[in-house]
């Protein structure tokens, strides 16, 4: 079977949702007032898929800061196809596009972070807003 990444365009929403929607709520983007933020988030950033075949696997939304870094927000892989290393080929395609910058990843996976030697460099806050 051979093996495609390729990034995203707007023909890809059916199945890019579908795969979230398999994921379950926890990649709730698919559904209601999310699913139009994240078709308008889509439009503005870098996002890699994986193909099977034409089966799409899983997929890794990217953006670029300037040239101070690549930073991913999403990494998805569809459960039936986990184990295949799919997330590190979407990981290293990044490297590949990006190589005079670094390319960080964020989330809370971080024991499968670890399993692909990624380097810890601190952690992720939430500012909140001041109160009125």
């Amino acid at each position: 079977m051979s093996i495609t990444i390729r990034k995203y365009t707007p023909e890809d929403e059916r199945r890019l949702f579908a795969l979230m929607e398999r994921e379950g709520e926890e990649w709730g983007y698919w559904q209601g007032e999310h699913r139009e933020k994240y078709r308008k988030a889509l439009k503005t950033c870098i996002t890699y898929l994986v193909f099977e075949g034409e089966t799409l696997c899983g997929y890794a939304r990217c953006r670029d800061d300037g040239g101070f870094g690549v930073y991913v927000y999403d990494l998805l892989v569809d459960k039936a196809y986990r184990g295949k290393q799919y997330g590190r080929m979407l990981m290293e395609q990044a490297c590949r596009d990006f190589p005079d910058g670094a390319v960080y990843v964020t989330g809370d996976v971080y024991p499968y972070y670890e399993k692909l030697g990624y380097q810890a460099a601190g952690k992720i806050y939430i500012v909140q807003k001041e109160k009125e």
